[in-house]
């Protein structure tokens, strides 16, 4: 593929969906100085057992009621499908990113995954084929970028937050860079708000506010990634698994929802 055509191709993946997996889709090795790293593909996020539970009975309860969710502070059930949808965000995203090795084993990134953009610096202590990295990522939900939900009065168009993340990782690369394993843990935190913003005085009000919704996000898993190619050019597999406690506050509705994500993703690269 042409970079003319790599180009185009992450354009079209931009315009896909908004789910809330954020993968690494790198390996443990930080890049040399002066190198950089640009990739495109997919991620989908899944809610697993309780969290697509609590989403499965607040898309019933839309179904049933039109009023959905009632008076401030009566539907705790559609409280807890409200945060799902909004802080796990299940889902297919687009993945964009680009790495570029600083030296002294450093290496920063940025990738942009239709819901949310990510900047992380990151080290990699290397023992031969082996190597350890350790980072940290900032992360910011971007508003305006969901088009909507499932559930209404969930208006994920006025979705914003920002939040970190630490990962550690464990790598194996063979000779010539052919293949490349990877593995190990990622923990962080994320805040999520649902309002509009405006630069109209707050008296003044157009249109209907959304129903107002905030919900802090904690997380941590494991993640576990291959990568083979020749050259410039490699594809890369990731399989996240996380356990997600959000809390939050939804129409009135304190509640909190916990439980199991999976977040496979796949791109490919082309280093220069």
């Amino acid at each position: 593929m042409t970079l003319r055509g790599a180009v185009a191709f992450g354009a079209a993946l931009a315009l896909v969906g908004c789910g809330g997996a954020a993968p690494l889709l790198h390996p443990a090795r930080t890049l040399p100085a002066g190198d950089i790293r640009v990739a495109s593909g997919m991620s989908a996020n899944v809610a697993a057992g309780s969290l697509g539970e609590d989403l499965r009975l607040a898309k019933d309860n839309a179904a049933r009621d039109p009023q959905v969710p009632g008076a401030p502070g009566t539907n705790p059930a559609y409280a807890k499908g409200a945060l799902v949808a909004a802080a796990i965000a299940p889902g297919i995203a687009p993945f964009i990113g680009a790495r570029v090795g600083v030296g002294n084993q450093y290496e920063g990134g940025l990738t942009y995954t239709g819901r949310a953009v990510r900047a992380d610096m990151r080290r990699s202590f290397e023992d031969g084929k082996w190597a350890l990295s350790v980072g940290l990522g900032l992360t910011a939900a971007l508003y305006g970028r969901q088009q909507g939900s499932d559930l209404p009065n969930v208006d994920l168009a006025a979705l914003h937050g920002y939040g970190f993340d630490i990962p550690a990782i464990v790598g194996w690369e063979s000779s010539g860079g052919i293949y490349k394993v990877w593995g190990g843990a990622r923990g962080g935190y994320e805040h999520d708000v649902v309002e509009m913003l405006t630069s109209e005085p707050k008296a003044v009000t157009l249109g209907n506010e959304p129903i107002h919704l905030d919900a802090n996000r904690f997380f941590g898993g494991a993640v576990f990634g291959v990568a083979t190619g020749f050259n410039h050019v490699h594809v890369a597999l990731e399989l996240s698994a996380a356990y997600q406690v959000v809390n939050g506050n939804y129409n009135e509705n304190r509640v909190t929802v916990r439980g199991i994500t999976l977040a496979p993703a796949s791109a490919l690269w082309w280093s220069f």
